[in-house]
């Protein structure tokens, strides 16, 4: 897959989610204000707080498409890191925020009685958000990009709300009041799980965390099948944005030429990208091998 074509799927992923946010935050609202309903009105709100993160995914994806250049060497895949890290901190607020309004709504014994149409509001967003969160998910499996799954946990943040909703207000319509806010309040805890994952995932990748081991030891390897390449001395890898960036070092005989080494350095390096379209770079460092040599190192 292309450069291109890997950052268009996200965007029209992206999109997609945008505008059924867009019409279910005005049907939420509007079923909260006319269904009598604080728990839809309040998922309406929380609708319209998933705009901050879903425009904020488009501006990074818009970042990350762009190429290196002088000022990021290293590409600009790191924006949509920032933009994950974003979307966590906006789950954490609207858990909490779902939190403390049910805490005070049942302190304060403030219940309403909605009617069917609130009901059916939290019915629906329960199918349109799962659907969205299995839609996102799988795209953004396939391109491994950060956002993108930060984004599909939102959607799922937003089923769980739901369905909270629909028991609050299914068990507030027959007369039980209270069952409202103590939904609300249990499915708050869900999310803020949630947003804690997303928030830990994306600050492992701002802060340069490993790759996964079944990632590292699959490239190792692929590099140790190429002919003359004696051994993976060293081997680590990076996430930046929907690529990862791997730093290899290979024993080969001491004997080779430049030449030599720097064309099977060179089969390696295309044997990865051949086998891993989510790598971005290679820097390769030889070693000679069976001799004593000391790594450099400062970190």
């Amino acid at each position: 897959m292309q450069r291109n074509e890997r950052f268009d799927r996200a965007d029209r992923i992206i999109k997609i989610g945008f505008w059924i946010n867009a019409l279910l935050m005005i049907f939420k609202m509007a079923a909260g204000h006319w269904g009598h309903s604080d728990a839809v009105f309040a998922d309406g709100i929380e609708s319209a707080c998933d705009f901050v993160a879903i425009f904020s995914t488009m501006v990074a994806l818009k970042l990350g498409r762009k190429p290196f250049d002088e000022k990021h060497p290293y590409g600009h895949g790191r924006a949509e890191s920032l933009s994950a890290l974003l979307v966590s901190l906006v789950i954490l607020a609207t858990g909490a925020w779902i939190l403390s309004d049910s805490i005070h709504s049942i302190i304060d014994r403030k219940f309403q009685s909605p009617g069917m149409l609130a009901v059916a509001a939290a019915f629906l967003t329960i199918l349109i958000k799962e659907w969205l969160y299995r839609f996102t998910q799988k795209t953004g499996a396939e391109l491994a990009s950060p956002s993108l799954l930060a984004v599909a946990k939102d959607h799922r943040k937003d089923a769980i709300t739901s369905i909270s909703t629909l028991a609050g207000v299914s068990g507030a319509f027959f007369g039980f009041g209270i069952m409202d806010p103590l939904a609300a309040g249990l499915t708050a805890f869900f999310i803020l799980h949630i947003g804690f994952q997303t928030f830990r995932e994306a600050a492992h990748d701002l802060m340069d965390g490993s790759a996964p081991p079944d990632f590292i030891e699959e490239v190792t390897r692929l590099a140790e099948s190429v002919e003359r390449v004696e051994h993976v001395h060293d081997i680590r890898g990076r996430r930046s944005g929907q690529y990862m960036v791997i730093d290899l070092k290979l024993e080969m005989d001491p004997s080779m030429t430049v030449k030599e080494s720097h064309d099977i350095a060179t089969k390696v390096k295309k044997l990865i990208f051949d086998g891993f379209p989510n790598v971005g770079d290679v820097m390769i460092h030889i070693n000679p091998h069976d001799e004593e040599h000391e790594d450099l190192i400062r970190l």
